[in-house]
């Protein structure tokens, strides 16, 4: 059964940025983003160490990982559970720094990967929805605090059909 849906992969794909949820050994969480997070296959997820010493040192204890990728302009996203296994050599590791290299990310600053084996998967959705907000409205809101926050003037697109409210 496949647990990664076509929509799950787009997000992922656009977003790029995970947050990966560890134990660490004396019980304490430990989260940490990762902007190399990908689909590996169906049923997996990768990201490389580029600078991940306890992720990585968590997962080999306790390979129990979570990981959160939300687009924050959509406030949708998926969470990720599952067992994640560490690669610093071999035909995996190999086979993923090509990957990367071939993403942008220099093959000399991965120290490792890891694959992500999901088990569950489950929608995260801002409760604005539930509110009866569209994401028109919820995409809009977030361009206006931008431009507060930063003082950019964002050019809005003509919303595309089947979006929004």
């Amino acid at each position: 059964m496949t647990i990664l849906t076509d929509d799950m992969k787009r997000v992922i794909k656009e977003q790029s940025l995970g947050f990966v949820a560890t134990v660490c050994p004396d019980g304490s969480p430990n989260l940490s983003p990762k902007g190399t997070m990908a689909v590996w296959d169906d049923d997996s997820l990768i990201f490389a160490d580029l600078a991940s010493p306890n992720t990585m040192a968590n997962i080999l204890v306790n390979p129990v990982v979570e990981v959160n990728v939300v687009d924050p302009v959509r406030r949708k996203g998926y969470r990720f559970r599952g067992r994640a296994s560490v690669h610093q050599a071999g035909p995996v590791f190999d086979r993923a720094v090509r990957y990367f290299e071939e993403h942008g990310v220099e093959g000399s600053r991965i120290h490792g990967v890891a694959v992500v084996r999901v088990e569950r998967a489950v929608a995260v959705l801002s409760p604005a929805y539930a509110r009866g907000m569209g994401e028109g409205e919820i995409v809009e809101r977030f361009a206006r605090r931008l431009e507060a926050i930063h003082g950019w003037q964002i050019e809005r697109q003509p919303e595309a059909p089947g979006r929004g409210a």
